[in-house]
C-alpha cells in the first residue's frame, strides 16, 4: 500500500501534543488533533513505523470511511460502500467493539452497531462468496464514531493496546499506564544527559520508559499487531521498518536513571520488569558495564538501579542537577486520601534533598500544591487510563 491513508492515534487526554511531536519526528504528516486523538497520513511503512515507535499513543486505527448519515438507511449504504474485501481477508470475522454518538440524529448505540455489522457483513460475504462471516480466533475490530451526523469507521491496527509493551508481568497495586509514563517523560522535556530519579517507582514503569527512550529502543519492537492479519499487511515493509528501528538501538550508552520504593516487593517486581523489557525487545541484556547507579547524579551505569528506599532517605550528593519524575500514591486503589496527602507534605523534603533539581509528577489530587507547600510552574490535565489526573512541573526545587 503506497497510497497514503488516514490513521487515528488514540492517546491520553492531555498527551495530544506529545503524540503529534512524535509523529512529526517519524516523518508523518499531521492532519488534525482533538480530544485524545491525533489524525495523520501514512503509507503502510509509516503505519508500521508509528505502531512500533510511538511511545505515548494507546492505539492506532485506520479510518476506512467518513460520511454523513442522517438516518439508518444512509448509515447502511455508507458502510456497505466501503471495499471491506480489500481490508479483511476471507476466513476473518468482524466485531464492532465500540460505538459513540454525539450531537447526531442516530443515537441508539445498539442499533448503530447492528446496522454497521450487517452492512459490512453483507459486502464481505458477497465478495468472499460465503453465507456468513466466521467467528474464529481472527476477528477484525471496528469502531464507529458519529459526531454531528458524520460517521467515522475506524479499523483497529494495534490489536492489544500499545501500552501493553510486554515487559510488565506484574503491575503492582496501582500501576501507571506505560504510554502515560512516556507522555509525562516527554512533557517534562527530560534528556538522557540528565540524571533521572523516581522515588515512588512502584513496578518501574517511569524508569523503564526512560531507559527505553535513552537507548532509542522503540517500545513496539517485540510485539505483534492486528495489521498483520489484514490484507494491507506488507511483510517486507514491516521487516524494513523493524530493521531501521533496531539499528538505532544503543545499549552502550551510559545512563543515570534510578528508581526506589519503600515497598521491597514492588522493587523486586520493578527489577524483573526492567530486565524483561530489554530481553523482549532485542533478545539480549546489556553485558558490559552493568552496575548499580545512585539517585544522586553519579557516574552512571548501563542499567538503571532500582532499590528499596523510603523517599525521605534519598538525597543528591552531587552538585549536578537532574529530574525527579514520579507518580506518588493516589489514595484510591492504594492507601487513603489522607495518607496520600501526608506523603505530598513529606515530599517538601525533596527541596532540601535535591536542591535545584526539576520535579515533575502526575497525581489525581488537584490540591497537591497546597500540601507540597510550593506553587508549580505549570500544571496540565492528563488522563491515566480512566483516571482524570494533573501533571505538575517545578523548574527548580
Amino acid at each position: 500500500m503506497q497510497t497514503p491513508v488516514t490513521v487515528a492515534a488514540l492517546c491520553a487526554v492531555g498527551a495530544e501534543k506529545v503524540v503529534s511531536n512524535e509523529l512529526r519526528k517519524l516523518g508523518l504528516s499531521i492532519l488534525d488533533s482533538g480530544f485524545g486523538k491525533v489524525r495523520f497520513s501514512a503509507d503502510v511503512a509509516g503505519i508500521y513505523r508509528a505502531l512500533m515507535a510511538l511511545r505515548a499513543a494507546d492505539r492506532l486505527l485506520l479510518e476506512t470511511a467518513l460520511f454523513e448519515a442522517m438516518d439508518f438507511d444512509a448509515l447502511f449504504d455508507g458502510v456497505k460502500a466501503v471495499p471491506w474485501e480489500d481490508l479483511i481477508p476471507r476466513g476473518m470475522g468482524l466485531r464492532i467493539t465500540k460505538v459513540r454518538s454525539n450531537r447526531s440524529r442516530l443515537k441508539a448505540a445498539t442499533s448503530i452497531q447492528a446496522i454497521v455489522h450487517k452492512a459490512a457483513a453483507e459486502r464481505l460475504c458477497a465478495a468472499h462468496k460465503i453465507r456468513r462471516l466466521p467467528e474464529g480466533e481472527k476477528i477484525a475490530e471496528l469502531r464507529v464514531y458519529v459526531e454531528k451526523d458524520q460517521v467515522s469507521l475506524l479499523l483497529d491496527l494495534s490489536g492489544e493496546p500499545l501500552f501493553k509493551r510486554g515487559y510488565r508481568s506484574e503491575a503492582g497495586a496501582a500501576p501507571l499506564r506505560e504510554t502515560t509514563a512516556a507522555a509525562i517523560l516527554l512533557l517534562a522535556n527530560w534528556r538522557r544527559k540528565f540524571p533521572l530519579y523516581d522515588p515512588f517507582c512502584g513496578s518501574g514503569t517511569i524508569i523503564i520508559e526512560a531507559a527505553m527512550y535513552a537507548w532509542d529502543l522503540a517500545p513496539g519492537l517485540g510485539r505483534p499487531f492486528a495489521i498483520q492479519d489484514l490484507r494491507i499487511a506488507d511483510r517486507e515493509a514491516e521487516k524494513m521498518v523493524r530493521a531501521e528501528l533496531l539499528a538505532k538501538v544503543n545499549f552502550e550508552r551510559t545512563i543515570r536513571i534510578c528508581g526506589s520504593d519503600a515497598d521491597s516487593r514492588a522493587v523486586s517486581i520493578a527489577r524483573s520488569n526492567a530486565l524483561r523489557a530489554f530481553d523482549l525487545a532485542c533478545g539480549k541484556i546489556p553485558q558490559r558495564g552493568v552496575r548499580l547507579d545512585t539517585p544522586d547524579g553519579g557516574a552512571g551505569s548501563a542499567l538503571p538501579e532500582i532499590k528499596a528506599l523510603p523517599m525521605k532517605d534519598a538525597h543528591a550528593s552531587s552538585a549536578e542537577t537532574g529530574f525527579i519524575l514520579t507518580n506518588p500514591p493516589y489514595g484510591k486503589r492504594l492507601g487513603s486520601p489522607e495518607e496520600s496527602e501526608a506523603i505530598y507534605s513529606e515530599m517538601a523534603g525533596l527541596c532540601r534533598s535535591f536542591p535545584g533539581w526539576k520535579l515533575a509528577l502526575i497525581t489525581d489530587h488537584p490540591g497537591f500544591e497546597s500540601f507540597f507547600g510550593k506553587k508549580a510552574d505549570s500544571c496540565r490535565e492528563i488522563t491515566n487510563g480512566a483516571i482524570p489526573s494533573y501533571f505538575f512541573q517545578y523548574e527548580s526545587l
